[in-house]
């Protein structure tokens, strides 16, 4: 048995974060599937695992069965767990960055565009997707104004980072609405040169097992 379960689904861009950082680091994990569409992460025996009703939910089971049910504490958890391919700078400046940088997609566009929000919203008769659009571009407005003078290849540098692994799952959410990157040049070469990375590649959506079959030809 792998020392770690992911409670997980496909189009949840906070299991995408940890697929990425699982493929990044070559952790063995195992995956047990939660339908969000079907309300799976609301039922009682999930919420007794993960009180909020939301994926992705982390199990340790080396450690006490430890659960953890914040993805960016869980990436930072298994940082310190495997140091091996390290997910944030050396450099204090840089790793403040990088954090700021992976907040502003944890905490400016994922809590407000994500299906518990949207659902509300359908409720009250408002436009969900315009919605979405909006503060996702917001988002990586933002994004591109703090990421410009510190990116190379990546995020920060020329290393992956734990900035890297937020914005790739929201550029997936990005394309889903049909959001230009062209706005955002610094981003956009950023997603280019992610989406050539086999540990991006192998976390997307749709070549997920719980990935739907006519989602899954798109990919």
């Amino acid at each position: 048995m792998p020392d770690y379960t992911l409670y997980t689904y496909f189009r949840s861009s906070c299991s995408g974060r940890m697929r990425i950082t699982f493929n990044l680091k070559n952790i063995e994990y195992e995956s047990s599937y939660i339908n969000l569409l079907k309300g799976e992460q609301s039922s009682d025996a999930h919420r007794a695992l993960n009180p909020s009703g939301t994926v992705p939910l982390l199990i340790c089971h080396k450690d006490s069965d430890l659960r953890i049910g914040q993805s960016n504490a869980a990436i930072e958890y298994l940082d310190e767990k495997h140091p091996e391919v390290p997910l944030l700078p050396t450099d204090i400046k840089l790793r403040a960055i990088a954090r700021a940088l992976a907040d502003i997609v944890a905490n400016d566009i994922q809590p407000v565009t994500n299906l518990r929000i949207l659902k509300r919203l359908r409720a009250i008769n408002a436009n969900a997707e315009e919605w979405s659009i909006e503060l996702i571009k917001d988002g990586l407005h933002a994004y591109e104004e703090t990421a410009k003078s510190v990116a190379g290849k990546y995020s920060v540098g020329n290393d992956v980072t734990i900035a890297d692994i937020n914005l790739m799952p929201a550029v997936w959410g990005a394309e889903r609405f049909n959001i230009s990157l062209d706005p955002y040049p610094t981003v956009k070469k950023i997603a280019g040169n992610l989406s050539e990375h086999p540990a991006f590649q192998k976390a997307h959506p749709f070549v997920q097992p719980d990935c739907p079959e006519e989602l899954r030809a798109k990919s």
